[in-house]
């Protein structure tokens, strides 16, 4: 899903209610990730909930950038919507696209960041952190 779908589908919901049960309903969605690879060295810190990100260097072919794609998880049914929306987002974007786009601004466009309790928005940035670093090792690779 591309932001502008994202953020049309949340203009359409009128309460927090309706949000937080899209929320979930994205998260079932979400293609579980294998046990294997929920390890410690792929484990967000900071998140009170258990959330697991990776993430893959898709090689460049002659002009065209590398971009990177990930892949996440969650133990619970919230935070695994807000990976499946965090992932959408950043999904086959190159580093520099990653790095330009301004996430906790999106999240709070959606209305989600005043409605998270605050472990939840502070394991929210700790998944931000975490992709922003990814893409910064990644352009610095590139570079």
């Amino acid at each position: 899903m591309s932001l502008e779908e994202i953020r049309s589908n949340f203009a359409i919901l009128d309460d927090w209610e309706d949000r937080y049960r899209y929320v979930i309903e994205l998260g079932r969605q979400l293609p579980p990730l294998d046990d294997a690879l929920k390890t410690d060295a792929t484990k967000v810190r900071g998140c009170a909930s258990q959330v697991w990100l990776i993430s893959r260097r898709t090689p460049s072919a002659g002009d065209m950038p590398v971009h990177l794609s990930f892949l996440g998880d969650s133990d619970a049914l919230i935070v695994r919507g807000l990976v499946a929306i965090l992932l959408d987002v950043v999904n086959d974007k190159t580093a520099a696209e990653i790095l330009a786009t301004d996430l906790p601004a999106f999240f709070g466009e959606l209305g989600l960041k005043e409605n998270l309790t605050p472990q939840r928005s502070n394991g929210l940035a700790s998944m931000i952190a975490r992709i922003k670093a990814d893409a910064e090792a990644a352009a610095q690779a590139a570079a």
